[in-house]
């Protein structure tokens, strides 16, 4: 059923902010990645995030491109971490991770990250240690595909946000048909006890009990940077205290409904990841707010 705007009335919502709100009330979210060439990423990201409702947004970054990343957009904040010799992050970071974490609602962990052994070993230990939801995206999640034996051990509640050739090396299969989606996606969530967002046309999200399927969302978004958009919707949303399943099933839904927005009016040939986060705030009005919290 959809109510009367046409928005799905199953469909979890925000609650309406009290007026003695405080930006503690909507989350601290840490967001970690980005790396010499790749600062867009973790910068589309954080603004995302910014634009969902998160109260403080702080990214971590590598040093190679933390200047980079801070000039995107003032109101949100940056940390510059230890760089290796090609410009990624590097494991020596571990230290200043763990501590910037305790002071987090939530983690992301992955947009412009890049690959190196450092972080294979980095991410791993994230994904033990952190008892904070955490959401794992793009080279995050390719960083586990090479430790599958920590995969059933996450500290605290995981998100995994693949497209299908990252789905397909985190379950060890080279490619996955059309009609295998929603059982394997059901199965990676039951025995990883997280919620798998698998990314596509009808996006699949479950927490290996519950599955639905995404209405919104157009091919105009089948471009560089919109997952990227996604992981700090989604980020913002578990700050703002929706549950994992919740957060991704809304913000998937938001998530192309800006899209949707962005090719209402531009097109889908022309549409970039940064028209997403232009529209982002008519699709949460589109959404509205749920009762007061």
């Amino acid at each position: 059923m959809t109510r009367p705007d046409g928005v799905p009335s199953f469909l979890p919502r925000l609650p309406r902010r009290r007026p003695d709100s405080h930006k503690g009330d909507f989350g601290r979210a840490l967001l970690i990645g980005g790396s010499q060439g790749m600062a867009g990423a973790i910068a589309l990201t954080g603004m995302a995030a910014a634009r969902s409702g998160a109260g403080l947004v702080k990214l971590a970054t590598s040093a190679a491109c933390q200047a980079t990343v801070a000039s995107f957009e003032p109101s949100l904040m940056t940390v510059s971490l230890p760089a290796d010799a090609h410009g990624k992050i590097a494991g020596s970071a571990w230290s200043q991770l763990s501590e910037m974490a305790r002071e987090a609602t939530v983690v992301a962990c992955g947009p412009g990250l890049g690959r190196s052994h450092e972080l294979v070993e980095l991410v791993g230990w994230l994904y033990k240690s952190l008892t904070q939801p955490l959401v794992v995206d793009a080279d995050a999640l390719n960083a586990l595909a090479q430790q599958p034996d920590i995969l059933a051990k996450p500290g605290g509640p995981r998100i995994f946000t693949p497209h299908p050739g990252e789905f397909g090396r985190l379950i060890g299969q080279d490619s996955i048909s059309a009609n295998q989606r929603e059982k394997l996606a059901r199965r990676f969530a039951e025995q990883t006890g997280g919620v798998v967002v698998l990314k596509g046309h009808h996006t699949v999200v479950t927490d290996g009990r519950s599955l639905s399927l995404n209405s919104t969302g157009n091919p105009g978004m089948a471009t560089g940077g919109t997952g990227d958009v996604l992981t700090g919707i989604i980020t913002a949303l578990v700050g703002q205290h929706l549950s994992p399943l919740d957060a991704a099933r809304l913000g998937v839904y938001v998530h192309g409904l800006a899209g949707d927005l962005a090719a209402a009016e531009l097109g889908e040939v022309s549409m970039i990841a940064s028209d997403l986060i232009k529209h982002l705030p008519r699709a949460w009005q589109q959404v509205g707010e749920g009762p007061e919290a």
